[in-house]
């Protein structure tokens, strides 16, 4: 076989590879090609491609890519907007493989009239609507505190997480503590969360992003969250590591948007290398296709060529993901059957 003809078989494998991706913030996931729709309604803005998205090569640092949020809100504020962009991200996951997919974002208000509620209501519109489409994925929910907002707000985000968690039909499942670890504290947030963890919602918390959030981190981790978005500086206090692996904490480790945001140097030097020769539960995902100009396929790949990854640790990492999923049991056991079944078509392509 020819080596270009293998370079693709491989490739092809990890788009057949059904996948689940648990850490996609909407915002960030917006592909060139919707930023282009969005950016034509808008076109006082003057916004260009290279705001939104960091192409292959280039890197930001954690600074600026927040900055980017900032202008990709601008182009995402109304209920118009962001409908268009939940149906082309869902549509997008779906087309590279993705059977499951916790998409989460921090609801907001913007003067077109769009409120909080509002938000949530139109993402949870454009699911539905891609459900109608019968596309091949099963989107869920997730609302996320925003840092920069503080304690006030992030209770008012519990509270809307409560309601549409008792009347969305299984499709907010929790939230998501995110944005700017340099801003606000662990402890501002610990008597929402609490309350969110009391009512039954599952707490998916970014953790150790940078290197000073030792403390913030040993005392989040004591209620403790459901799963930890990238836990970049974990490995450095064994105390934590030891508390993670106890209680078996689910790690989502995203090693394009760490490379290109430069909170870790290099891939060989990614913390999943340290978390998976541990055989602690990890899953692999974008954080944000659009702005880190990646997807999940890619993300399988270059894990695999960093780590040696065969193709059935490949599969086995793909398939473990299925149990650190926010759905109910019957929903796991679901996604299992879907993957027995596609196991044989997706291997037979690479052999």
């Amino acid at each position: 076989m020819a080596e270009g003809q293998h370079e693709q078989l491989q490739e092809q494998f990890y788009i057949d590879l059904p996948k689940v991706e648990l850490h996609a913030h909407l915002n960030g996931s917006i592909s060139s090609t919707t930023m282009k729709k969005l950016v034509s309604k808008k076109p006082h803005l003057q916004i260009q491609n290279g705001m939104t998205m960091i192409d292959k090569g280039q890197k930001r640092t954690l600074e600026e890519c927040f900055e980017m949020f900032r202008i990709i809100h601008q182009v995402t504020d109304t209920a118009e907007d962001i409908l268009l962009v939940t149906k082309d991200v869902i549509r997008e996951f779906a087309a590279d493989g993705v059977k499951y997919l916790e998409l989460r974002s921090t609801p907001r208000e913007s003067p077109s009239g769009m409120n909080k509620r509002t938000y949530v209501e139109t993402v949870l519109e454009g699911i539905r609507q891609c459900k109608e489409e019968e596309l091949d994925i099963d989107v869920r929910f997730l609302l996320a505190i925003d840092r920069r907002g503080g304690s006030t707000v992030a209770k008012q985000t519990v509270k809307l997480a409560e309601d549409f968690f008792s009347s969305s039909n299984g499709l907010v499942l929790g939230l998501d503590l995110s944005g700017d670890p340099t801003v606000g504290h662990g402890k501002d947030f610990m008597d929402p969360l609490s309350e969110a963890k009391r009512s039954g919602l599952k707490l998916a918390l970014h953790l150790s992003e940078i290197p000073s959030q030792q403390e913030e981190t040993a005392l989040l981790l004591n209620l403790p969250p459901d799963r930890i978005g990238h836990g970049t500086f974990l490995w450095n206090s064994p105390d934590i590591v030891e508390i993670v692996k106890q209680k078996q904490i689910p790690l989502e480790l995203c090693l394009t948007s760490n490379i290109k945001g430069q909170t870790v140097p290099s891939f060989d030097k990614h913390h999943f290398g340290f978390w998976y020769n541990l055989g602690h539960p990890s899953v692999l995902c974008t954080d944000d296709k659009g702005v880190f100009a990646t997807d999940l396929s890619l993300e399988y790949q270059l894990a695999a060529n960093t780590f040696n990854l065969n193709s059935q640790q490949v599969w086995d990492l793909s398939y473990q993901a299925i149990d650190y999923i926010f759905a109910s049991e019957s929903d796991k056991s679901h996604l299992k059957e879907k993957w027995n079944m596609l196991k044989s078509d997706v291997f037979n392509h690479i052999l």
